[in-house]
């Protein structure tokens, strides 16, 4: 049973829709009727609120972080289980009729809870692609895929089914973002389209 309360766990605090809460909160309005109507830091920023982009990052990334640490504590078996139930919870929240964001800053946070070199190495690759690129689609999928290889080679292995999991969920929650890099008219962060 510990792996189901693991998963509702993470699920619960997954869900929590803080792009959402932030933009309205601050009165810039129902982010899901803005830029691509996502409830991700990256369509926040389409606000032109930098400050509030930044604290949904950083929101999202830690409710992924403390789903895992809290199950971990609670039912150690149960992290890989939490880590599901928290991206799921952020691209899926049934608050909003499952309909929610990418998961990339949520997946950061909870391969952060599952083992800081697997969390290192997702951060160390979503800012590097973002910086060569500016494209922050291309990074955050780049990031899911290194996730599990970064769980296979620092000794993690248990981790590794979940995060390919999730990795696959990443990806296809960006398949749009996919048809956009491949047509060349995928926005960059600042302005311009990819070439």
């Amino acid at each position: 049973m510990e792996w189901i309360f693991g998963l509702l766990l993470g699920y619960a605090l997954g869900s929590v829709p803080f792009g959402l809460i932030l933009t309205r909160l601050t009165g810039a309005g129902d982010l899901r009727a803005i830029g691509s109507g996502n409830i991700g830091a990256t369509n926040v920023l389409r606000t032109g609120r930098k400050g509030l982009a930044a604290a949904t990052l950083l929101l999202d990334l830690a409710k992924g972080l403390f789903a895992v640490l809290i199950a971990a504590h609670l039912w150690p078996a149960a992290a890989g289980f939490a880590a599901l139930g928290a991206v799921l919870g952020h691209c899926f929240p049934v608050w909003l009729k499952f309909k929610g964001g990418k998961g990339v800053a949520t997946l950061m946070g909870v391969s952060l809870g599952l083992a800081w070199p697997i969390g290192l190495a997702y951060a160390v690759t979503w800012l590097g692609v973002l910086a060569l690129t500016r494209i922050s689609s291309l990074s955050g999928m780049s990031a899911a895929v290194i996730a599990p290889i970064a769980a296979l080679a620092t000794g993690h292995e248990i981790f590794v089914p979940p995060l390919i999991l999730l990795a696959a969920l990443v990806i296809w929650m960006h398949r749009a973002n996919i048809g956009r890099l491949r047509a060349g008219t995928e926005p960059k962060v600042g302005g311009g389209k990819a070439s």
